[in-house]
Formats: C-alpha cells, structure tokens, sequence
C-alpha cells in the first residue's frame, strides 16, 4: 500500500500555484485541492472580511480532507493543495493585522510531507477580485518564509519559467517520493 503523501503549493499571488498544482496531478494522476478562496471570491463577488478569514481557513482544510478521502480510494500517492491554510493566516495577518489564525494553520501545516514554495519571479497577472497587486508579493514571500522556516518542516524552493518551474517541483516530489529530505 502506498503512503500519501500532502503536497502543499505556497506563493504570494500570481507565482503560479493554481497552475502548478493542477500540472502536478496530473502528472502523477492524483486529486489536487483549489484554493478556496478563489471560490468564495466569485461566490459573494468580494473578497472576504476580516471576519470571515477564519471560515476561509477552515474551508481550504476541508477541501484538502475531501481530497485526501479521494486519493484513498484512487491508492494515490499525493494530493496536490493549491496554498494552505496558513497562507490565509499569513494574508489576514497581512491585510487585516489579524494574528488569531496561526496557531490553527501552524497546527494543519504539519500535515503537509513537502511544501513547495513559489518564488515570486514569474509575471504577475491580474485575476479579478483575490488579487491585490504586484507590490504585495515580496512582503507575503518573506511571511510565509519566516513562517515555514519556524515551523522547520520540508521545504522546497521553486524559481523559474515554465518548463523549468514544472521540472524543479517535480524533482523535489520525486525525492520526498524517494525517501529523501528537503530544506
């Protein structure tokens, strides 16, 4: 029987996590998890509230158990999460000065055997009401850096374009696939 294995996709906005994920599961046949925040975004046409993150947060982890049933039942080795609940605690830290969510993300982020981290070196693009700009994605890096750095758990760093960004985060999955650590 195969282990599974949480895959966990953090960047700040536009560093390409949706398309990662999605390039990911399918490689290796398995669920990935969208973020859900890009749900709720188009289901009230706003983003959310300061009070409200919470329910967000706690949303992107049932989706993220959902799948996780579904790769059981597949026998599949991972499931691909499209950002974590702890970015949604670094973001309400970030727009709202609102600390409250990190105990509950730090706890769900040991879940995850690998985190990728997307570096912020791809052209940013606009995509409707989750966005917030260019200029927040090298101050979300460096949170969700500090962040992953405290809670000492594997990670990898992903840079580049296109085919070397895919290739980059394959390899990093293929070692923890192969028993090998990251950091």
């Amino acid at each position: 029987m195969k282990t599974l294995r949480l895959i966990c996709i953090m960047g700040a906005e536009s560093t390409g996590k949706t398309t990662l994920a999605q390039s990911l599961a399918a490689h290796f046949a398995c669920p990935w998890v969208p973020e859900y925040l890009r749900h709720f975004c188009q289901q009230h046409a706003r983003t959310p509230t300061r009070e409200e993150q919470q329910d967000v947060l706690e949303m992107q982890h049932q989706a993220q158990l959902a799948a996780q049933a579904q790769a059981g039942q597949m026998a599949s080795p991972f499931v691909f999460c499209d950002t974590a609940p702890l970015l949604t605690a670094i973001y309400s830290d970030y727009i709202f000065g609102d600390r409250s969510l990190y105990a509950r993300a730090r706890a769900l982020h040991a879940g995850y055997a690998l985190t990728l981290l997307l570096a912020p070196d791809i052209a940013w693009v606009a995509d409707g009401l989750q966005r917030d700009g260019e200029q927040v994605r090298q101050p979300v890096t460096q949170m969700i850096s500090r962040e992953l750095g405290a809670l000492a758990l594997p990670v990898a760093s992903i840079a580049g374009q296109g085919d070397g960004r895919f290739a980059a985060a394959l390899q990093a999955v293929q070692a923890i696939q192969a028993g090998a650590t990251c950091q």
